[in-house]
């Protein structure tokens, strides 16, 4: 999981994610955020995404996050997923196999 500062900036990092095949699919949604940054309490509105992927493609997904996105310190979440529906599954490591130009 991410967040970024709008829907521009989340679409190209989505679309970066997957035409390096480190993702099968990314959810974006628009949110209100409210948070603590250096002391102040902050209010903005973002693009949460939900990023799905391999276990294997986070580090890559990581290192591709923090080198584009705009964010001094960018929420990057691992969730780790423990079920569903196994014909989803499969899709998802097929289509996010990593083998991108990255």
């Amino acid at each position: 999981m991410t967040t970024a500062p709008d829907r521009s900036v989340a679409s190209r990092l989505a679309e970066g994610l997957l035409e390096e095949r480190l993702a099968a699919c990314i959810h974006m949604q628009e949110i209100r955020s409210c948070y603590v940054w250096k002391g102040d309490i902050c209010r903005d509105e973002e693009t949460a995404m939900s990023i799905k992927t391999l276990d294997r493609n986070y580090g890559r997904i990581e290192d591709y996050i923090k080198h584009h996105h705009p964010y001094d310190l960018p929420e990057i979440i691992k969730v780790p997923v423990i079920g569903g529906l196994p014909a989803y599954l499969d899709w998802i490591g097929a289509a996010a196999k990593g083998s991108g130009s990255a």
